[in-house]
């Protein structure tokens, strides 16, 4: 098949410019068009407070605003055509930048602005539950922002007010699409997530299937879609689940399921009629789907202009759309940036800011002042990468941290440096979220790289030989990271940065979902047939993977390079293709005091660790045969958390005190 580019040779000029002040000017690239359909959706997932965008990295460098102003666009060129457009979040909108995590409180000025774009389904990430006042932030605040387009269908919340147990927001929503008239019956769910706070109740989806609404949702004749939204990864036994608990009783009725968590791009065909698409992480990305050929039971009457505008699709369908049963459905994964943004809606930079768009970024701009987000701490003098370099490696971030930050920020603590005792410090890699580059380190870069607010905790005299074997089955799980420690509400994935377990890296350690037998079989069945029509659908080509969507002769640069079950046309940007690479769920640090033969009893150690993984560190160490308590530990270096250990790492070795720039 041949695919449609728009390949530009020279870069944008001085009327391309990026909304955030200090942001880099998008470049231009190689572009595929977006294939409209009948029904079309915009997605974001797991943007973290990234609002502001990427104010380091050109391709992602839009902020909120500019995607505000793009929806707008999309949606009157929808209204224009007679076809429909939606707006999904599917969760994770909070910790992860400085503009959520800086304020106080946080999110100050992000539940400012995240009302502005018009969102027309929304459900919640396991980040807005880990603290409690998070949690009634959603209640008070996002809830009512969205009234009518935020769906909980598998969690409740104590209400502060009355103490009683409710339903965050409605289990699901029925509506009916106002141009084309399709009646669409969207639910939002939770994966089965444990690490909340106890003033919210995640229901498992195997439960929350056999409620009544539930059942009586899924038996709705006068339905033309199903869309499930929810902040699960597209390959897990949740969306499985509802995948088969659906087809169970709506055998033929399209389904298209929207996901998040694993912050990837990908897409997934489950059958001919039900597919399922992840836009990434950050606001890198903004997905972009298409249906084609659904019924329209809401429709009352056909007029000459639908026969215009259905006869107009069919001749501007992209020829590489995936034909399903008279279904069509197609994806694009759009890189979130003014040249793909501006070309996309068919504006420019004169045309493109809406009223509302060119407000929000200029709130944006006007908190991150507030903030103090681009002070500089220090300068990097290079890039540092989280999974785009091995570890260990000199350009690994977790290279950097285990042996330059950890040893010199954790071993000044008192009982390294004053009682002469060793420790061993130890993190989680998922404790760390982005990477960070050449230049200037930004108070926001502290927060980008690690927005968690745990501290640093040690459990006091270890034997050293039980110690020493904690970090090997930590990374390497065997009876650990099985079922004792799901028992206990710990989920081993969440140790590992969230892609780590998605397919997408070059050499992952791959996590399972505990599946039975019966299903596994199935779904190794099911993926072999997606993978043929798929490689028919590429004429004859089935590999994994991820490769170069273009030949040598193009210029790209570096960036996301997809593969899924539709093929390889899913960027709408044409890139070079970038490696990554597998971490270890945890890295480790020796602490040693200054003179080693003044240490105490040498047969002991403190186990040092940030504060979220201490219930694996508790059960590595009881299952090693030591009686511990997570009471029994004291908090290490004050309790600081690995933001402010890294801040001020960086502001001890790396700071230009007086120096304009880097």
């Amino acid at each position: 098949m041949i695919d449609r580019f728009l390949t530009l040779s020279a870069v944008l000029g001085g009327a391309a410019w990026a909304a955030q002040p200090s942001a880099p000017s998008p470049i231009a690239a190689p572009l595929r068009e977006l294939p409209w359909g009948q029904l079309n959706f915009l997605h974001t997932t797991d943007t973290h407070g990234w609002h502001g965008g990427h104010l380091q990295e050109a391709s992602y460098s839009a902020d909120w605003g500019d995607y505000i102003s793009f929806a707008s666009h999309m949606r009157a060129k929808a209204d224009a055509d007679g076809v429909d457009l939606l707006v999904v979040d599917t969760g994770d909108r909070v910790e992860g930048n400085g503009l959520y995590d800086a304020s106080d409180p946080k999110g100050k000025y992000t539940f400012d602005v995240l009302p502005e774009q018009h969102i027309d389904l929304m459900c919640t990430g396991n980040h807005e539950l880990y603290k409690a006042n998070s949690s009634f932030n959603e209640l008070n605040v996002t809830v009512p922002a969205f009234n009518g387009s935020y769906i909980a269908s598998n969690l409740d919340i104590y209400n502060p007010d009355t103490g009683v147990m409710e339903p965050l927001a409605q289990r699901y929503k029925k509506f009916t699409t106002p141009n084309q008239g399709i009646r669409v019956l969207a639910m939002g769910f939770l994966y089965d997530f444990t690490g909340n706070a106890n003033n919210t109740v995640v229901q498992k989806v195997k439960d929350a299937i056999k409620e009544d609404w539930f059942q009586t949702a899924i038996r709705d004749r006068d339905v033309d879609l199903f869309v499930i939204i929810g902040h699960v990864g597209l390959r897990t036994q949740e969306f499985q689940l509802l995948y088969k608990t659906i087809r169970s009783q709506q055998w033929d009725t399209p389904i298209h399921f929207f996901g998040g968590h694993t912050h990837i791009r990908d897409y997934r065909i489950w059958d001919n009629k039900a597919v399922g698409l992840e836009s990434g992480r950050y606001m890198e990305t903004i997905g972009f789907a298409s249906v084609d050929g659904l019924n329209r039971g809401g429709k009352k009457m056909s007029s000459s202009h639908d026969d215009d505008v259905d006869h107009h699709h069919r001749e501007l369908r992209n020829v590489a759309t995936l034909r399903r049963a008279g279904l069509s459905f197609n994806r694009r994964y759009i890189d979130n940036n003014l040249f793909s943004l501006y070309h996309h809606s068919g504006t420019d930079a004169h045309s493109f800011p809406t009223d509302v768009g060119r407000n929000v970024s200029a709130r944006i701009a006007s908190a991150r002042a507030a903030l103090h987000l681009d002070a500089r701490r220090g300068c990097a003098p290079h890039n540092f990468w989280l999974n785009r370099a091995p570890y260990p490696s000199r350009d690994s971030l977790l290279s950097w941290l285990a042996e330059a930050v950890l040893p010199a920020q954790l071993g000044a603590d008192g009982r390294v440096t004053a009682a002469n005792r060793t420790a061993l410090a130890i993190t989680n890699s998922g404790a760390l979220r982005f990477d960070v580059f050449k230049g200037a380190f930004t108070r926001d870069s502290a927060f980008a790289i690690s927005p968690f607010t745990s501290g640093f905790r040690a459990l006091p005299d270890v034997p050293r030989d039980k110690a020493e074997r904690v970090l090997p089955l930590l990374n390497h799980g065997g009876p650990l990271l099985d079922r004792p420690a799901r028992a206990l509400g710990l989920d081993p994935r969440l140790l590992a940065p969230p892609e780590q377990g998605s397919g997408r890296l070059e050499v992952a350690a791959e996590v399972v979902a505990e599946v039975d037998e019966e299903e596994e079989e199935e779904q190794q069945q099911q993926q072999s047939r997606v993978e043929g029509r798929a490689a028919a659908a590429r004429g004859g080509r089935a590999e994994r993977g991820q490769e170069p969507l273009a030949d040598a002769r193009l210029k790209l640069t570096p960036g996301y390079t997809t593969k899924d079950d539709a093929g390889d046309d899913g960027d709408d940007t044409l890139h070079e293709k970038i490696t990554f690479y597998s971490v270890p769920n945890c890295v480790q640090s020796v602490l040693r005091p200054a003179s080693p033969a003044a240490a105490g009893d040498a047969d002991v150690v403190d186990v040092v660790y940030n504060e979220f993984i201490e219930g694996y560190v508790v059960l590595a160490l009881k299952y090693l045969g030591v009686q511990v308590e997570a009471a029994d530990a004291v908090p290490w270096a004050d309790g600081k958390s690995l933001t402010a250990v890294i801040a001020e790492w960086v502001g001890e070795n790396w700071g230009v005190e007086g120096e304009e720039e880097c």
